[in-house]
């Protein structure tokens, strides 16, 4: 009998182990994921300025723009925190495709070479931090699944493994900014006047009255 109860004990301690460790595994995956998103966003990070020097030199009379831009990089910059950092990497989203946006109206600048190049980096760079960010929430996904199921769950709080925040892109950021330079000093069509009316008759020939006169006889 003692040593069912011994077996029985060896069991559940090799079973908390495994749930142990797996746990940790999925937690530092989630890490490694991070860690690769935290890469491509200092990347991203380090363009910036030269692009707004680039655009300053082309377009110097659209401060609001650029000022959006240098304003939401420094807010990334900054940031801290799952949470906080895809608020503030949306907002820099918004204000550098609103950059490029305005960037259509000056085709000297979307010749220049520099500027190309740059433009070309920041999509690839895009490309990057969209996949990282694709893998970091998988991540998250899996963890979670694990956290919750039984018996994990049983284990997961005590052993202080707790949820995590995905890094997800607000709906505005993915779409394209849409800037229409061409109807916005457009003059609405003028109406039409209205249809002169014809003068009435000047007189009435004798014998010829309408139908309330009855027939002429």
């Amino acid at each position: 009998m003692v040593w069912i109860i011994v077996g029985v004990v060896v069991l559940l301690l090799i079973l908390v182990v495994m749930i142990y460790n797996r746990l940790v595994r999925l937690r530092n995956r989630i890490d490694a994921g991070w860690a690769q998103i935290d890469v491509q966003l200092k990347r991203r990070y380090d363009l910036i300025p030269n692009l707004v020097e680039t655009v300053k030199g082309y377009a110097a009379h659209e401060a609001k723009t650029l000022e959006a831009v240098v304003q939401a990089r420094q807010q990334a910059v900054q940031a801290t925190g799952v949470e906080q950092q895809a608020q503030a990497e949306n907002m820099l989203t918004g204000a550098l495709r609103q950059l490029f946006a305005v960037s259509e109206a000056y085709p000297d600048l979307k010749a220049n070479e520099n500027f190309l190049a740059l433009q070309e980096e920041l999509t690839g760079t895009e490309g990057r931090i969209a996949f990282a960010r694709q893998f970091y929430n998988e991540q998250i996904l899996a963890y979670d699944n694990a956290r919750q199921v039984f018996p994990t769950s049983l284990f997961a709080g005590m052993f202080n493994f707790g949820p995590k925040p995905y890094f997800e892109a607000e709906t505005a950021s993915r779409e394209a900014v849409a800037v229409d330079f061409g109807s916005a000093g457009a003059t609405p069509a003028a109406t039409p006047p209205p249809a002169a009316t014809p003068p009435p008759a000047q007189g009435t020939p004798p014998g010829t009255e309408g139908p309330t006169g009855g027939a002429p006889t």
